[in-house]
């Protein structure tokens, strides 16, 4: 059952536990108007940027970026799109080559960017680009830029961020550690190397008056070993900071039975008050499954992957009565059949295709495909996007097979629409004790299964 309450947790000063630490308070305020069944929390998360003024509804998403940009989308076609999330997630992976000039430039990432008013994310990898194995020490880690390898040492971790000028950003951290062949006793090192890490990292933070009211998320790791979870957990939440990024256990490395198992554990050591960003999950299946374990924010990497397959978002999650108040297409059953035979799928509970994030989920349509050439609906019927306003599947295929740039600047459009409309969908189920509603939408007898049997 479901119960109703309000949480309102102000900045006030701490300390950790070893007594090493003394950072200013947190301006970042969760709120939470509902939890349901004990772990799926409704909410905003308030007081973001430097001055406070955003906010982010829970559960959300983040606006993912390319160097700041969505890709193939300029910054005045994005916000043709109503919604968006005022968050906007940067990497290092492609900052940290241009640290030279941005440090000539002086004013920080948003204004050398030409970002519209935003929070800026900074984190330490793309979650849609695998990074190679093997190159971290004690006292470094690696991204991976056009360029190649840059090594980063704390101090070169940390004078980035100064020069980024990030509202928040993730801590250096030891992430290596996902796939199934890590050793218990590398895994060890991990949590321990990120704890230093972030230790390290505070300690430069808090003399800094450049990250002087700017956010420190602190990293969660430990493989798929719960214990080192668990101990990740409990100490990372004895630290100053102002929320926690769940890392490793992005789509490919484990099942979602295991990942919820490990989510649940470790939030069990995160205080109730502070946001939980998890790392490398987009799939629509395992973000129902994330948010019921208790996670509040995802990266927004889906529809750039889906777009980059010449595939559009294409699954059911409407749930309201009046789609005109909700904002949000209609339901509507599209013909996937045969993208799934050819892909050999087996629907049974979304579980399909987890080990490689470049192949075609069965939540979006591949608009390469031949019979498409001569369909004149729009990709999703009812969809209030500019592309499926505009536009057709058979004009979609023509752009695709002729290898035309506006092809990924309209799929961009659509998924990116597709993908916020389902987390406000999600939010929406969640305040109407809906969302076992929304699961057949999307998973069951509303959705994929309704597809398969026609």
């Amino acid at each position: 059952m479901s119960h109703e309450f309000i949480h309102a947790v102000g900045g006030s000063p701490f300390s950790a536990s070893t007594g090493v630490f003394a950072m200013a308070g947190s301006r970042m305020q969760l709120e939470l108007s509902r939890v349901v069944q004990g772990r799926s929390r409704l909410g905003v998360l308030k007081g973001l940027g430097r001055t406070g003024q955003h906010s982010l509804e829970i559960p959300g998403c983040l606006l993912y970026t390319h160097f700041g940009t969505v890709p193939h989308l300029t910054q005045d076609t994005l916000h043709t799109l109503i919604s968006l999330p005022s968050v906007t997630q940067i990497t290092l992976s492609h900052i940290a080559e241009h640290q030279e000039v941005l440090e000539e430039f002086k004013d920080g990432f948003r204004k050398f960017a030409g970002l519209h008013d935003t929070v800026l994310y900074c984190s330490l990898h793309d979650p849609a680009t695998p990074s190679p194995m093997g190159y971290t020490t004690n006292k470094t880690v690696s991204v991976w830029g056009s360029g190649g390898r840059i090594e980063l040492t704390v101090a070169k971790f940390m004078a980035l961020q100064k020069t980024v000028q990030p509202d928040w950003y993730q801590s250096m951290c030891d992430g290596e550690t996902w796939q199934n062949s890590a050793s218990r006793k590398r895994v060890r090192k991990s949590v321990d190397r990120t704890l230093a890490h972030l230790d390290e990292c505070l300690l430069v933070h808090q003399k800094s008056k450049e990250l002087e009211g700017v956010e420190v998320f602190g990293v969660v790791e430990g493989g798929d070993i719960l214990e080192e979870r668990v101990r990740s957990a409990r100490e990372t939440a004895k630290r100053p900071v102002a929320g926690f990024c769940l890392d490793g256990l992005q789509t490919g490395s484990m099942d979602q039975t295991l990942r919820t198992q490990l989510i649940t554990a470790m939030i069990k050591e995160l205080p109730e008050d502070k946001p939980r960003l998890l790392h490398g999950v987009g799939r629509p299946d395992e973000v129902l499954a994330c948010v019921e374990a208790g996670v509040d924010l995802f990266e927004n990497f889906f529809p750039f992957l889906a777009t980059e397959r010449g595939c559009a978002l294409s699954f059911g999650f409407d749930i309201s009565t009046d789609p005109e108040r909700a904002g949000r297409a209609p339901p509507t059953v599209l013909e996937l059949n045969e993208e799934k035979a050819t892909a050999g799928e087996s629907q049974q509970n979304g579980d399909l295709n987890r080990h490689d994030q470049t192949q075609m989920t069965p939540f979006e349509m591949n608009l390469k495909e031949k019979r498409y050439q001569d369909d004149f609906r729009p990709l999703v019927e009812g969809c209030g996007c500019y592309c499926c306003k505009n536009h057709q599947r058979a004009y979609l295929h023509h752009l695709l097979v002729t290898n035309e740039l506006l092809a990924g600047v309209l799929l961009m459009i659509h998924n990116t629409a597709h993908y916020h409309g389902f987390f406000g969908a999600l939010r929406e189920a969640l305040a109407t004790d809906k969302l076992d509603v929304l699961k057949k939408r999307v998973l069951g007898d509303g959705g994929l299964q309704t597809e398969r049997k026609e």
